[in-house]
């Protein structure tokens, strides 16, 4: 099992920014991340794998930027302009496969990092 912790979230007014981590217990292949706002299902919002190749949904393309460190096992995710709609708790994920795709096949999470965006 891998563990995942993530940081750096909290309460921010639109239009301000983020920077989310993500400290894995081993290396790692894909990671991704993840949100969930209250009522919501599950959103994909980046991923990446370790040589750097990157995916956003289109919901945070050019505002969001998924990035590691594959020495520190870190991922990281800068949230730029930040929207209300953006308030979700943020989860960081992560699983053994050649194929990053945005999709719900990631098997080892972490515990979040709660994102509040006001108005």
């Amino acid at each position: 099992q891998v563990q995942l912790v993530e940081s750096g979230g909290g309460s921010v007014q639109a239009g301000g920014s983020l920077r989310l981590s993500c400290v894995a217990s081993a290396s790692t292949y894909c990671m991704a991340w993840f949100r969930q706002a209250p009522g919501k299902e599950r959103e994909a919002v980046a991923s990446i794998n370790p040589y750097a190749n990157a995916m956003h949904a289109d919901s945070v393309k050019g505002r969001f930027t998924i990035s590691r460190n594959n020495a520190k096992n870190t991922a990281y995710l800068q949230l730029n302009s930040l929207k209300p709609e953006d308030t979700a708790m943020y989860y960081c994920a992560t699983r053994r496969d050649i194929d990053c795709s945005l999709d719900q096949g990631y098997n080892y999470w972490g515990q979040g990092t709660q994102v509040t965006v006001s108005s």
